[in-house]
């Protein structure tokens, strides 16, 4: 068997165990022995021919790395009202205790506690923040 079978068959293995694992980082790496088997035919030494792979398949690798978009920090997630849909919501507080209440709200008792600086008393309110399973709510 040549030199550039070689390659290419150890690069189909990648490509067959990348369709398991779910990322490109394999074939990635495929994409470099696949230049391995052109140096090989193109007659190269095959010292050559792993530099080459190499060369191709970390290249190949750390520009798959930089293409990701960055992943989105947001500190504010407990106000994100694309990241939860109950901000912005209102629901009906009838009486406080401490600046806190316990509400119905989607058919479920849930805690609730006021916002700074708002004043509590019955009413309705809207939905500001979320921090697990409390609500803090701000007058609507």
């Amino acid at each position: 068997m040549d030199d550039w079978m070689r390659w290419l068959v150890v690069a189909g293995v990648l490509v067959v165990l990348e369709l398991f694992s779910g990322t490109f980082y394999l074939l990635m790496i495929a994409i470099g022995l696949g230049f391995g088997a052109i140096a090989a035919l193109l007659g190269m030494s095959v010292p050559v021919q792993v530099m080459v792979a190499a060369v191709v398949g970390v290249v190949a690798t750390e520009l798959l790395r930089r293409s990701r978009p960055p992943m989105a920090v947001n500190s504010e997630s407990a106000r994100d009202p694309n990241l939860n849909i109950d901000i912005g919501q209102t629901l009906v507080v009838e009486a406080w205790q401490d600046r806190q209440a316990r509400v119905m709200y989607r058919g479920a008792p849930w805690d609730v506690e006021l916002a700074k600086g708002a004043a509590d008393g019955a009413g309705t309110f809207r939905i500001v923040e979320v921090h697990g399973s409390r609500l803090v709510v701000a007058p609507a």
